[in-house]
């Protein structure tokens, strides 16, 4: 099954309590109403955490910052308002681990490995501008923690030379495909870069991280062999802050997850077979040889006596010459179906 990531990313705006409300709602169950079925819910969510001193130029962290999104009066204050210290990202990494989620982290510079020192995520996730950072993948891969990498920034030589330099350490190593356009306009999309990961990269898991709107895409993304689902998450898209309107809130998170479960129940195997499950179906609605016109007991059954009519339970046209050519041992009506009972078993 998919792994899917809810990545709450800074939607928390800079409160552990509205993280863990997010976590709460990622962590209540997927029922089927239809099935009445209980389906598996989202796997993780992800905090980002950056080091501000290995953020921004200093220019850039001291331009005002006048957006209706803005948390502080310069970039660098609204980033700073935005972060969660290594204690804080603990709490919430504890509470996910309450829920029975995995923890995965977004460490946007080395001096973000301060966090190990209280616990140890489940997966590090490499941001997609940051998949060139090769001393921070370095950094990343000595760790020995499970990676995912992002491709929303990269080509071919990108993605290779960062392969190279995590490789090094360890090949537990996710690839995802995504585009950094935020929404992501879905003519950009170019899903089957997945099945391209999946051919040519076929030693790592393959996923895709999303960012066009609403869930149609992960959805797709899943039926052509994701195996890991990213998507924004968020209590509320009307929230302040710049990824709030891109995220699914708590109807998108259980329609996305739910979809996607339905989906992997779906995919089955690949083989054309009769389902047990449309037995019932078949007999009713399929078609079975029957009397076009009435027929005395003793008449021998030719081709125009016959035509096809449901239910499906008699003898399929396939078979009608187990029948022409056989005497009726009863009389039968207009459009009923002969059942090989009504047939003499001699010619």
């Amino acid at each position: 099954m998919a792994y899917i990531i809810g990545e709450i990313g800074q939607n928390h705006n800079g409160s552990v309590d509205i993280a863990k409300l997010i976590v709460d709602v990622v962590s209540r169950p997927i029922h089927d109403k239809l099935f009445n079925q209980d389906l598996r819910i989202m796997d993780a969510v992800k905090l980002t955490k950056r080091d501000l001193k290995q953020e921004l130029s200093g220019s850039q962290m001291n331009r005002p910052y006048d957006s209706a999104h803005s948390f502080g009066k310069t970039y660098g204050e609204h980033r700073e308002a935005l972060e969660l210290n290594d204690e804080q990202h603990f709490e919430v990494y504890t509470y996910a681990k309450s829920k029975g989620l995995d923890f995965v982290e977004t460490l946007c510079a080395v001096g973000c490995l301060s966090i190990l020192k209280l616990f140890t995520p489940d997966k590090l996730k490499v941001a997609s501008r940051d998949l060139t950072n090769l001393p921070l993948l370095s950094a990343l891969g000595e760790t020995k923690i499970p990676i995912i990498i992002s491709t929303g920034m990269a080509g071919e030589k990108e993605l290779n030379d960062a392969l190279n330099v995590i490789g090094k350490y360890h090949n537990d190593i996710s690839i995802l495909h995504c585009v950094s356009e935020y929404p992501t306009k879905y003519e950009n999309v170019n899903l089957k870069t997945i099945t391209y990961l999946k051919e040519h990269y076929g030693q790592y898991k393959i996923g895709y991280s999303d960012h066009t709107i609403g869930i149609a895409t992960p959805i797709a993304a899943v039926a052509m062999g994701a195996e890991i689902i990213e998507k924004h998450i968020t209590l509320d898209r009307q929230m302040k802050g710049t990824d709030q309107a891109g995220s699914l809130a708590i109807d998108g998170i259980y329609r996305m997850v739910r979809d996607i479960r339905n989906l992997e129940n779906s995919l089955g195997v690949e083989k054309i077979f009769i389902e047990k499950s449309v037995a019932q179906a078949r007999e009713k609605l399929e078609r079975s040889i029957a009397t076009i016109r009435p027929l005395k007991a003793g008449h021998t059954i030719v081709e125009e006596d016959i035509h096809l009519l449901s239910p499906g339970d008699g003898i399929k046209w396939a078979n009608k010459d187990t029948i022409i050519g056989k005497k009726l041992i009863k009389d039968l009506p207009k459009d009923e179906i002969i059942y090989s009972d009504n047939i003499s078993s001699e010619n």
